[in-house]
């Protein structure tokens, strides 16, 4: 586990791009925190390590897909009614797809989550500091939060 300090949005942006730069194909990030923690942002940063220039909110699409090498999925599980929405939709098949998958609001479809991927918890709102804390769960997603 690794906790940091963001100062600022531009902090948040940055390690997102940090992120996103050592994600492999088949990585799974999922994002925690309140409204207006910060979750898009860090989703933002990690987009723009792949060259997506605008990142949509996918709040009421439930998924965002990005024609990325390797192809970016950008969840957001607000508005699900429950886990089984999630799959409804096909989440099995993005799973398999061997991109890289953002979840917002992971929080709310624990059950859905594959058991090896990166726990990113964003605390703090407004103007304050954010601390955010990655919690690897599984040897790739250990030596990733290592080389941040």
């Amino acid at each position: 586990m690794r906790t940091m300090t963001m100062e600022s949005e531009a902090d948040m942006l940055a390690l997102g791009r940090r992120l996103g730069k050592l994600l492999p194909a088949g990585a799974f990030v999922a994002l925690y925190g309140n409204l207006g923690a910060g979750k898009s942002v860090l989703a933002r940063g990690v987009a723009s390590a792949f060259g997506v220039d605008r990142l949509t909110s996918p709040t009421f699409t439930i998924v965002q897909e990005y024609p990325t090498t390797p192809r970016l999925f950008h969840f957001d599980a607000y508005r699900l009614a429950d886990e089984d929405e999630l799959y409804a939709i096909g989440f099995s098949d993005y799973l398999a797809a061997g991109g890289v998958l953002l979840m917002e609001w992971a929080n709310l479809v624990p059950g859905c989550l594959p058991k090896e991927r990166l726990d990113v918890r964003i605390d703090g709102a407004g103007m304050e500091a954010r601390t955010v804390t990655l919690t690897p769960c599984g040897e790739c997603y250990q030596k990733l939060v290592e080389r941040l």
